[in-house]
């Protein structure tokens, strides 16, 4: 593995973590008393690294679930596609976050590909001469590699993508995160607070386990007043290839995520059907827009995408309208 930030020591929860000086294994370290008054806090200079980087990035999107296997990574990279290839005018930048599982290598087409590091930063890979992507399986030796890494160090990695990753001018930068609500969700947030992140699209399917977790991670993002675009509803129905007839594989029980996003005023955007043709294509790197234009996801995918463009536009103009009339 090339260029990876340095081991952070197995016993130590770090100077700017809450628990520091606090935890159990800070007993008996010379630093604890210094470290539980909150003295070594400092502002992380990371978050103004970061700022700097990002500023020509104009719209920065989380994909985010609580629910694991939902595919939040197909989604990212259908979105991605889509944008690019409807908007060829614009730059879009897929950066994964998902340190232990990085997929979009692997779904993008890109895998083996090596990034290069400059006097400018890293040099993303592209897909396509729109669509640039940024990723740690990038910095694997092999794909089967595992990362065995403690928050800390998986934290510094995240910042490194967000500071020194050059991505040029960009108009939208889509972070594919894992699931749950922890560290690469917080490390995200807080590298990004001074950027302005234009929101959330959150990820479900059917059934109520999953909904159960996404409430939580809508729950996150307002608590840490992350705006969320909308919820996509994937895997909805499968669509026969050949005979196109649709039928429920994963029933909702208690409601559906429409149901659900109504329930906490947060926009449904669309569902995106279950089809085997999109899951082949992902395991192999295929570009399923292009060779399955028919297909009934590409129409919903169209939609969705029109959609969070539009959010994306309006959360502009308000902000350029708040400015003019400060």
């Amino acid at each position: 593995m090339a260029d990876v930030p340095n081991e952070a020591p197995e016993h130590c929860p770090g100077t700017q973590s809450d628990s520091a000086g606090k935890a159990s294994s800070c007993a008996g370290c010379p630093n604890q008393s210094l470290c539980s008054s909150g003295a070594t806090k400092k502002p992380d200079p990371g978050i103004a690294l970061v700022k700097e980087r990002l500023s020509s990035v104009h719209n920065k999107l989380l994909v985010l679930s609580g629910k694991g296997g939902v595919g939040k990574s197909t989604i990212t990279s259908l979105i991605s596609r889509c944008l690019a290839a409807n908007n060829p005018d614009r730059n879009i930048g897929v950066l994964d976050i998902d340190i232990c599982g990085p997929s979009q290598p692997r779904v993008l087409g890109a895998l083996g590909e090596r990034v290069h590091k400059s006097g400018s930063g890293w040099s993303p890979v592209y897909i396509e001469d729109n669509l640039s992507l940024m990723s740690i399986g990038f910095l694997l030796d092999s794909p089967s590699d595992a990362v065995i890494w403690r928050g800390p160090k998986k934290n510094e990695m995240i910042r490194q993508f967000l500071s020194e990753v050059d991505w040029g001018n960009l108009d939208y930068l889509i972070l594919d995160t894992p699931p749950g609500t922890s560290d690469e969700h917080l490390s995200a947030t807080l590298y990004l607070k001074d950027t302005g992140i234009t929101g959330a699209i959150i990820v479900t399917t059917p059934p109520q386990v999953a909904l159960l977790d996404v409430r939580k991670e809508i729950n996150f993002c307002k608590k840490v007043n992350i705006p969320i675009l909308g919820v996509i509803e994937n895997m909805s129905i499968f669509v026969c290839p050949k005979c196109k007839n649709a039928a429920e594989i994963f029933p909702a029980s208690t409601g559906d995520a429409q149901m659900m996003s109504n329930e906490l005023n947060v926009e449904f955007l669309g569902s995106i059907p279950l089809d085997p043709l999109l899951a082949r294509c992902c395991d192999e790197g295929r570009n399923f827009l292009a060779e399955f234009q028919d297909s009934p996801t590409i129409s919903a995918l169209n939609k969705i995408c029109k959609r969070i463009v539009q959010k994306c536009e309006e959360k502009k103009n308000c902000l350029s309208d708040s400015m003019q009339n400060t």
